[in-house]
Order: structure tokens, then sequence, then C-alpha cells
């Protein structure tokens, strides 16, 4: 559930956002203006459908406080639209989930094919997530990762929307920022599943943001590099229809991968864990990247 490709690090010579690498055939590589009908640049959540996409959830986390700790006893029908975590209470109970604690994050477990990284994780929703305002007011999700002082695995946050489990085509938006960027932690939002893999945003928190689509049909990966720092705000959304994936960032088209698009259901996964590159973070470390709203669409083909 949790596997995640081992990537190459984006390096500082990765071109700007306003441009692409060059791409294959058959695989789009310019900046256009921007297609995403909800491309809020702010911290409102949008409200309401975009074009194609039907909008079924959306949190802007004002006025919740969600204190550390409520994120726990989350191994109840584990992976399942009904998943739950007992520690929850209320709407956050209704709409959110997290992997479990104890689960082997990706560089622990090797489970995309790293062998396992001498420092890994393991995922602790309970000691790593809450919900709360900022100085200004503004209600965001806080996740705060860390090593214990000891040397022991980093706790590791994967937090899931509900409404984005088991679902097959559709649009995923978040903004988000790194508060607090340390080597050593990093975050792979990911869906995947039976050789599928779409990936936005990745690369460790102290590099850039970067989008990857892995094709179903076993085919050489699509990367979509950029400069932005993970230390800025940024506005992230991927539109995945029958034709395509689409990746976007503060509503700019920043990539687009037609060959292997996902047919079947996957679940959308806020995965935040240790590096698989890079240095290792060290003991009595932390990181922090906090997001101001989240919202999930599904598709409703043309119209």
């Amino acid at each position: 559930m949790h596997r995640l490709l081992h990537r190459a690090l984006v390096t500082a010579s990765t071109l700007l956002v306003s441009m692409m690498l060059p791409a294959p055939p058959g695989h789009a590589s310019q900046t256009a203006p921007s297609d995403d009908a909800c491309h809020t640049v702010n911290t409102n959540v949008p409200r309401g459908d975009c074009g194609s996409f039907r909008q079924t959830f959306a949190e802007n986390f004002n006025g919740d406080t969600v204190p550390l700790g409520a994120f726990s006893d989350c191994d109840h029908q584990a992976g399942q639209p009904d998943a739950f975590c007992d520690g929850l209470r209320g709407k956050y109970r209704a709409d959110w989930w997290a992997y479990p604690t104890g689960w082997s994050d990706t560089a622990a477990s090797g489970a995309d094919g790293n062998d396992g990284r001498s420092v890994g994780g393991r995922y602790h929703p309970e000691d790593t997530v809450s919900v709360g305002p900022a100085a200004d007011g503004d209600g965001r999700m806080r996740i705060r990762m860390w090593r214990p002082p000891d040397g022991g695995p980093v706790h590791a946050a994967a937090i899931v929307p509900k409404a984005a489990m088991h679902q097959a085509y559709g649009k995923f938006s978040a903004r988000l920022r790194v508060t607090h960027a340390t080597p050593g932690y990093k975050s792979a939002w990911l869906h995947h599943g039976d050789g599928c893999e779409i990936d936005y945003p990745e690369q460790n928190w102290t590099d850039t943001l970067a989008a990857f689509h892995h094709p179903c049909n076993g085919e050489e990966q699509d990367a979509f590099p950029t400069e932005a720092r993970w230390t800025a705000w940024h506005t992230v959304s991927l539109e995945w229809t029958p034709e395509a994936v689409r990746f976007y960032l503060d509503g700019r088209l920043i990539g687009l991968s037609t060959d292997g698009v996902p047919t079947q259901p996957l679940t959308w996964v806020l995965q935040n864990e240790s590096a698989l590159d890079g240095p290792y973070a060290a003991p009595g470390s932390s990181a922090e990247l906090q997001i101001t709203w989240v919202t999930v669409y599904a598709y409703e083909g043309a119209r």
C-alpha cells in the first residue's frame, strides 16, 4: 500500500517552473495558460465544480482544533473506504484516515526496491499530525515529522482524505508549504496500485517540487521537475482523466502524460516520510509541512 518507486534527486540545474524539459513524442512539455478551473492561489479553498470535475470534498481547516494524539488507533478497516482513526471525533473521524502507527515507511520497508535505508521511518500519526490556527488565524493541518534524539526511526505521517479513497479519475488539489525544512524528510503524495503510480508533489523538503507518472503499461516514467521550493506556498493540482494525467503548479500546467493512464480506482495518499536519497534525518531533528486547504473532485466527463 505504501510502495514508492525510487527517484533520482532533482538538482539545482532543474529548469524554471515556466519551462519544461524536452519530452518524448506523445507527451506535452510546454507550459500553457491553465485549464485548471479552480487554480486558487491563496488561502481560500475553492468551492463548487470545476469544468468537468464535480467537487465532492473541501476542507479549509478553519475554526478547527485537532490536537496531537487525536490521529490515533487508526488500524480499523485499514485501506478501505470505511477506515477510521478511533481517536478522532466528528467530521475529522468521518473525513480523514491515516496509515496506522507502526507501519514502515518506504525507506524502512524497502518497498520500492531500495533494500531498506539505514535510517527509515515508521508512521506515527498520533504524534505528528494536528490541526489549528496559524498566527494570522488561518486554519492549517500541520505535519511535523521528527527523529528521536536516541537515533530511532523517523516518525512519519501519511494522511488520507476518505473522499479520495478507491476513486477512478478526478481532480485532487491542495495548498501547502514546508515551514521548517530539514535534510532527511520528504513528501510523495501519490496514487498507486497494480503497477500504476502517480506522484505529485514529490521530493525532499530541502529540494524542489516535482511530479512523476509511472505508466500502467510499464513504459518509462514521465518526470516533470520544477524549481519551486517547498518552503514557499504553492497550490498543487492533479487532473486524472481517461485520456491523460495533468499536473498544475500555482495554476500553471507543468506536465501532461498520456501513456498507460490508470483506469482502476486508486487512493490519494498525502504521504510524508523519511528521505529515499541524500542525507539522513539527524537524531533530534524535525521538519514541518502545513496545509491550508484540500479539495477532491470526481470526473464527470466532457460537458
